[in-house]
């Protein structure tokens, strides 16, 4: 009798073998997850490796006043005859920076609240759910320019820190009643009344059974914290050291390239911060459709 090597591999693995390998599949021939990834790629691969080729500082001054585009200078200079292509390189490494960290804080603190009060309810979930609910209700943006406006050195991590730790709450909400509905599930209960820690059985029972959602929690937080980002550089409020995508267009704004009609030095960093949050929500688009076998295209 003949064995199907794939059907026994399936066999093996299991359920959550079988899956893993459909999504994979499904991944792979999503047009709008390739599409997003590709482009982000791309724009990661600028930000890591332009710097390395453009050598120099980004405020340096390298050039003549408001050059257009040219051989030299692809994205031509600014008002003080710096490179905007190498400014835009450096931005693009800051600006994923920012979203990697900020939007990684954010996830983290959103997980462990989320995980904890769902799984534990009772007075624990209470204080965890009323802590939510006052972040919630705070104005972040407005906390991040008083906080940004009284800071005398700002950096990339004090900038990141605050975004973490003011845009968390909605995902701890999500995360907390995709817990509740788990929570007492039968394999869950298994777990717990073998005697493991509350921990052990939220990371082996509760966190794989909703890793999708976990992802997409991270992509969107990730692209709120870029946009968060951008918007304090764009009114002044961004680090007072080294250069973003929106310092970029606050500098250009600030020394009248809209006026004086020397498009090349905001249109860069405008369709920088556009390529990556739109890249990253299309992505998020497609891995939804990954996910979620009811909105797969066949």
């Amino acid at each position: 009798m003949s064995l199907d090597p794939a059907a026994a591999s399936d066999r093996a693995q299991g359920p959550s073998g079988r899956r893993g390998r459909d999504e994979l599949r499904f991944a792979l021939r999503n047009p709008k997850l390739l599409a997003g990834g590709t482009v982000l790629a791309l724009l990661l691969l600028t930000g890591l490796v332009g710097p390395v080729f453009t050598g120099g500082a980004p405020n340096a001054y390298v050039g003549p006043q408001y050059a257009p585009p040219s051989g030299d200078h692809w994205f031509g200079t600014t008002s003080f005859g710096q490179d905007v292509f190498t400014q835009f390189v450096h931005g693009l490494r800051a600006t994923f920076a920012v979203g990697a960290l900020g939007g990684g804080i954010a996830w983290v603190i959103g997980m462990a609240v989320g995980f904890l009060g769902g799984y534990r309810g009772g007075l624990v979930d209470e204080v965890l759910n009323m802590l939510t609910n006052i972040v919630l209700v705070l104005p972040a943006m407005v906390v991040l320019i008083i906080a940004a406006a009284y800071l005398q050195a700002r950096g990339l991590l004090v900038q990141s820190l605050f975004i973490g730790l003011t845009t968390w709450p909605w995902a701890a909400r999500a995360i907390r009643a995709q817990t509740f509905t788990l929570a007492g599930r039968e394999f869950v209960d298994l777990a717990r009344l073998s005697g493991r820690r509350t921990w052990r059985v939220i990371l082996r029972e509760v966190a794989p059974n909703m890793y999708s959602y976990l992802v997409m929690s991270f992509i969107l937080l990730f692209g709120g914290a870029v946009l968060i980002a951008a918007g304090l550089d764009f009114i002044g409020l961004g680090p007072t050291e080294g250069v973003s995508l929106g310092l970029m267009m606050h500098h250009s704004v600030s020394w009248g390239a809209l006026h004086l009609g020397t498009w090349w030095w905001f249109v860069p960093p405008g369709v920088g911060i556009t390529a990556v949050v739109g890249s990253l929500y299309i992505a998020n688009v497609g891995l939804d459709e990954v996910f979620n076998p009811r909105l797969r295209e066949l």
